[in-house]
């Protein structure tokens, strides 16, 4: 089934997805979030010529795939700031069979780097040209909206164009039991609820307001549900301080404070994968400042 499309651990519960309970405590393949403008790129098995995009590489209806320069003028030449990024993609990525998700971080001569909300700051200065954070590989078979996805454990070794960043996780597994859950007294939500309560809870979020019990239950209409929701937040919170990350530059917010970065995406061959990410922090800088939806 496609996976471009990654959800909160604390948000699959709202309509009784409890698997993801099992997911967290499972064994997993880590990888961290960079935040900068989604890309993909690599050689379409329908023809076999290579091409760059965005996310919309995934698009249902409105195929966006770039071959050419013409095709980037085609798709993108309203956007200029994102046609000249991929113009530079189109010529200077090497040419793979495989097909490729990361992020854009920038163009390099320097060493820092702010290409969305977060500021990221090299220990060096980056001598390459363009600076692009790998994350996830592409399998096709049909069509690109059908795409399976997961996250990448191939390392890239930079060129003399490209600098590759690929902070590695590491994490303390410390072999915890799954907690039970009884969801006999817990009134899920239907997917079109679940639907309106995340959107309702992005907005306190993007208003700085915290989540307290009372005004998610008010939300979600009940408490039982609300309080499955804090404790699923304060398992991944306790999770991604177990985590070691290594090889990564140093992030900073708007505000100048220092984090851990934009978060993780956390993969399970059983469960599937959720994405790991400090709402409170990463998320109301990014609904406030950021210039590309990561």
């Amino acid at each position: 089934m496609p996976h471009t499309h990654i959800e909160h651990p604390e948000d699959c519960i709202l309509t009784g997805d409890l698997s993801v309970l099992n997911l967290l405590y499972d064994q997993a393949y880590i990888t961290m979030k960079m935040d900068g403008m989604s890309l993909v790129w690599g050689t379409n098995p329908a023809n076999g010529r290579f091409f760059v995009c965005t996310k919309s590489a995934f698009n249902k209806k409105k195929v966006r795939l770039c071959y050419t320069p013409d095709d980037i003028d085609t798709h993108f030449g309203h956007q200029e700031e994102v046609a000249e990024i991929l113009y530079y993609c189109l010529k200077y990525l090497p040419k793979t069979d495989n097909i490729y998700w990361g992020d854009w971080l920038g163009f390099g001569r320097t060493d820092v780097l702010t290409q969305n909300t977060l500021t990221y700051v090299f220990s060096d200065v980056i001598s390459q040209q363009l600076v692009i954070a790998p994350h996830t590989q592409v399998y096709v078979e049909d069509k690109m909206c059908d795409a399976v996805c997961v996250p990448l454990e191939e390392v890239f070794a930079d060129t003399d164009m490209i600098k590759w960043v690929q902070p590695s996780v590491d994490r303390i597994y410390r072999g915890q039991s799954t907690p039970k859950v009884n969801p006999n007294f817990i009134n899920f939500l239907t997917k079109k609820e679940a639907e309106e309560a995340k959107i309702c809870i992005n907005s306190i979020i993007k208003a700085g307001y915290d989540l307290d019990d009372g005004t998610l239950t008010d939300i979600l209409g009940c408490q039982h549900l609300a309080n499955l929701y804090q404790m699923v937040i304060e398992i991944k919170e306790d999770l991604m301080e177990d985590f070691i990350v290594s090889d990564s530059p140093m992030c900073y917010l708007p505000n100048g404070d220092m984090t851990s970065g934009e978060g993780f995406v956390f993969h399970s061959e059983t469960y599937g994968s959720v994405k790991l990410v400090n709402r409170h922090e990463f998320a109301y800088a990014n609904f406030n400042s950021g210039r590309y939806s990561s």
